[in-house]
């Protein structure tokens, strides 16, 4: 059989797989990309091994090594814990607030699963004693975690900068942050807009209402079963000197990225060391804290990609894609067909690594059409459906509703909302992606 045919066969089952498997897609990848590479496409074993995106991998592990040590010590904890403390407040305002305070931690760099894993205890348990309808609360939360994963700072703001230079679209890192901020931020706006006016009559909201959020890792929804709540005391509890470190070396990290450039992840790693040294965190605790089946996944779909450039699958995937659409037309579509896909699929694993290094092949297919704007298309379309409750996000909302409260209501409402949002994703980059492509 053809090797372009083969690799992108391959590259379907993956995408099925994603949808349901409890296979680790990225296992499942590097497992097909072998045997088509090399049996099909007669390549080395050694050429496999070439394709494997050293450089992402580095970079994940060093960002994601560093936020262990601010999740493992409680830094981040403590910083949302007083960010609470000193802006909750009953009334129409709690919701914005659930939207920035995620959407500031998502953007400093744990990305939004760490983002909602902190605050989702905290904004449900408050916006039930504000009388917020759980929807909004849900909504604000999982798209402010949204809003700001596409930083650069982010592990998920990484991987999009690796698909970005794949693509040729180097140097457009805060173009994907502002849309997909925008994007979001209308969302939540939209969903304040449509909910928030059925909120009641808000009661007292302060730190009692408050849960703690902890735990060193983001927790799977099972570990955060209705009503689990760490009692939080009457006044802060002051920063330890583990914390006090890790605040300023995070500080350090992001000055020495932004004003120094240096490299993202080799930094996150001396960081990380030096506050391993002083015995910030403990080390076991911090590895385990590393999301490592996310980076097999992002890596090994990153390799099953490399072959399908190498055998020209890449070649006929974009030449299909082609025909749904045209240069007018290609932003809303992409934008739809990533947000369908990334409903069932894993955004930052599957979708990102996949559409984005088509882009140019798209392109010269079409005869037309901007390739930021498509790109930024991708990018939006795929993150506005991660709401639903099939996505990490929406699952942690639901986890950590108050005890005696019926999750179906909130999850059938998530699901909706989730699905809309393909639509919605669409007409944004028909309509506003062009803004920020300029």
């Amino acid at each position: 059989m053809n090797p372009a045919l083969l690799s992108l066969l391959a590259l379907g089952f993956v995408i099925v797989a994603s949808f349901g498997t409890r296979v680790n897609v990225g296992v499942l990848a590097i497992a097909l990309a072998w045997p088509v590479a090399v049996y099909g496409a007669e390549w080395s074993a050694a050429r496999v091994l070439d394709v494997f995106p050293s450089s992402l991998f580095l970079t994940l592990v060093g960002v994601t090594l560093l936020f262990g040590v601010a999740q493992v010590n409680g830094t981040l904890a403590q910083l949302t814990d007083r960010a609470m403390r000193r802006t909750g407040s009953g009334g129409a305002r709690l919701p914005l607030l659930f939207f920035v305070l995620t959407g500031l931690i998502s953007t400093l760099g744990p990305g939004s699963i760490a983002a909602t894993a902190l605050m989702a205890p905290l904004a449900m348990g408050a916006g039930a004693r504000a009388g917020l309808p759980p929807l909004l609360t849900a909504l604000m939360v999982a798209n402010g975690a949204n809003a700001g994963n596409l930083s650069p700072f982010s592990a998920v703001g990484v991987i999009v900068d690796d698909g970005m230079v794949r693509a040729g679209l180097p140097g457009h890192a805060w173009s994907v942050w502002s849309a997909n901020f925008v994007a979001h931020a209308l969302a939540a706006l939209a969903a304040w807009w449509l909910f928030g006016r059925a909120r009641r009559e808000p009661g007292p909201v302060d730190a009692s209402a408050s849960r703690s959020a902890s735990a060193p890792t983001p927790p799977e929804p099972s570990t955060l079963a209705h009503g689990s709540s760490i009692p939080v005391p009457s006044t802060p509890v002051p920063f330890t000197r583990a914390q006090t470190e890790t605040l300023f070396a995070l500080l350090a990290w992001v000055i020495g990225v932004v004003v120094f450039d240096l490299h993202l992840g080799l930094a996150g790693f001396t960081v990380a060391a030096l506050l391993l040294v002083r015995h910030a965190a403990v080390e076991a605790e911090v590895l385990r804290a590393v999301p490592w089946a996310v980076i097999v996944m992002v890596c090994g779909v990153s390799v099953l990609i490399g072959v399908l450039d190498g055998t020209g699958g890449m070649a006929l995937f974009t030449s299909l894609l082609a025909r749904i659409a045209t240069p007018d037309t290609v932003n809303g579509v992409i934008a739809f067909v990533t947000g369908a896909i990334s409903t069932y699929s894993s955004t930052s694993g599957v979708v990102y690594p996949t559409f984005l290094p088509t882009i140019p092949g798209l392109v010269a297919q079409l005869g037309g059409g901007d390739p930021l704007e498509i790109a930024l298309s991708i990018n939006v379309g795929a993150a506005l459906v991660d709401v639903s409750p099939l996505s990490t996000l929406g699952a942690l909302c639901i986890a950590a509703l108050p005890r005696g409260t019926d999750p179906q209501p909130l999850f059938r409402a998530l699901f909706a909302w989730g699905m809309a949002m393909t639509v919605v994703g669409a007409v944004f980059a028909l309509l506003l992606v062009p803004l920020f492509a300029r």
